[in-house]
């Protein structure tokens, strides 16, 4: 299996190079040469089997040689080893043709430990190996950097630096982030937003003197390990559904577009999915591209889902490359423009490819805290903001015949205020977390700046 970028530029690697590399040299995001099929009985053959099997299944042929069966299958054991749940990512019916995928039993309480807890275990596999160590550095609008934390605290091959805009996360996130104590992790309190974060990211990797001075690693959702581990539970909740014998629709709150990209690629390896529908909040740029066909970046306005507090989606970079027809100059032209005049426009026949896989739709703020209160009095079921989200989104899109998933992404007491103010419920954290608020911080604000953000790094894995 090779990996090639989006822009075109950059050399193929295999698996396990382009998982430690991340973003490619030319500023493409790597995908693989090309995505294999699964048989309709191989998928069949998934019902009822557990989560960690599924994983295997499902990701074995994208790592190529880079671990042995033996070895891979022991990686994953150990990823999820320490969910909450048995079944890792448990369905819920909220009603008729509804269901809500529990993606918040990982050690951070979101979907993002499920792509994270694996990347942290490969990545020390394979630097252990090599005896090699790498500096990791990742921008987050709140879940990201605390998977990434948990991930990788204590590892003595890799140093850790999370971005977030200081202010714009709950505290619930931003205490995640702060309070570990080891001594290879690094919270960074940024000026500005998660645009403005994810930039900086970047543009270091941009900087090929700082990256290969520091070894610069990714594990943002540009990390195609990332992405490549969410593709699982789009499987294990379609089978458990009834596919391959029928087909699933999927609605998935996304503001970097990693998650959702996650279903297209089950969805071309052959699982039946009829339509990936895009959920938004007020920040609700993949919603008016998929609209209107124009990518056009507005001012980031905080909410009470601020993870998808975004402008800048990175892995829609991906869908693009996928819908030019994996043309690289194509979209490097585009992502020029983006950067250059802040948008620019799909052609038509791309937009078209676009439309044939996504849907999309925005929720507001009052509509969030209703769904909220909506679900709890009528299902039981405690939302976080983002969840409401994708939920408020499904039910406009529900089709009778055509079972429809929704991503729950995060447990609702990451965002306890929010809950509380739509439903009167304050939500407790799971009894391992009960002393979250008790425990002291640490933490380094820092200008929106890149050579400042470079200083500290550069200090901080020198000493």
């Amino acid at each position: 299996m090779r990996y090639v970028s989006t822009r075109g530029q950059a050399p193929e690697l295999s698996f396990e190079e382009a998982m430690l590399t991340g973003l490619a040299r030319d500023g493409g995001l790597y995908v693989p040469a090309s995505v294999p099929a699964l048989p309709e009985d191989e998928i069949a053959a998934m019902a009822g089997q557990p989560y960690e099997e599924v994983a295997y299944r499902v990701m074995r042929p994208f790592v190529g040689e880079a671990f042995s069966d033996a070895q891979f299958r022991t990686l994953i054991d150990a990823a999820y080893g320490g969910f909450g749940h048995a079944a890792r990512a448990p369905l819920v019916q909220l009603g008729a043709g509804h269901h809500l995928l529990e993606l918040f039993h990982g050690p951070t309480l979101a979907f993002k430990d499920f792509a994270m807890q694996i990347i942290g275990q490969m990545f020390e596999a394979a630097l252990t190996r090599s005896g090699s160590r790498v500096t990791i550095v990742g921008a987050t609008s709140g879940d990201t950097g605390s998977a990434a934390i948990e991930a990788f605290r204590g590892l003595a091959a890799v140093d850790v630096f999370i971005l977030y805009p200081h202010g714009r996360i709950s505290e619930v996130q931003r205490r995640q982030m702060t309070t570990p104590t080891d001594d290879n992790v690094h919270a960074l309190a940024v000026d500005g937003d998660f645009d403005d974060c994810q930039a900086l990211v970047k543009d270091m990797f941009n900087d090929f003197d700082f990256r290969d001075g520091v070894a610069l690693a990714g594990v943002n959702s540009i990390n195609w390990g990332r992405v490549l581990a969410q593709v699982v539970y789009f499987f294990t909740s379609a089978v458990s559904l009834g596919a391959p014998h029928r087909p699933v629709s999927f609605t998935v709150p996304t503001g970097n577009f990693g998650d959702i990209y996650a279903g297209s690629i089950a969805r071309a390896m052959g699982l039946p999915i009829e339509r990936l529908v895009v959920a938004t909040n007020r920040n609700d740029i993949l919603h008016r591209t998929l609209e209107s066909g124009a990518y056009v970046k507005e001012g980031v306005h905080p909410t009470i889902s601020p993870s998808m507090d975004i402008q800048v989606s990175s892995n829609f970079e991906r869908a693009l490359f996928d819908a030019y027809g994996r043309d690289g100059a194509a979209v490097a032209g585009q992502m020029s423009e983006l950067r250059d005049s802040g948008g620019f426009r799909i052609s038509q026949g791309a937009y078209e490819g676009l439309k044939e896989i996504y849907g999309s739709d925005r929720v507001s703020e009052e509509e969030t805290s209703a769904t909220i209160k909506q679900a709890l009095a009528e299902t039981g079921e405690l939302l976080c903001p983002h969840s409401a989200v994708g939920v408020a989104v499904a039910e406009r899109h529900l089709d009778p015949s055509v079972p429809m998933i929704t991503l729950a992404t995060a447990h609702p007491a990451k965002f306890p205020d929010a809950v509380e103010d739509a439903t009167g419920v304050r939500p407790p954290l799971p009894s391992r977390m009960a002393d979250l608020y008790e425990r002291p911080e640490r933490v380094t604000r820092v200008p929106g700046e890149l050579a400042p953000i470079q200083e500290i790094i550069r200090e901080r894995i020198a000493s």
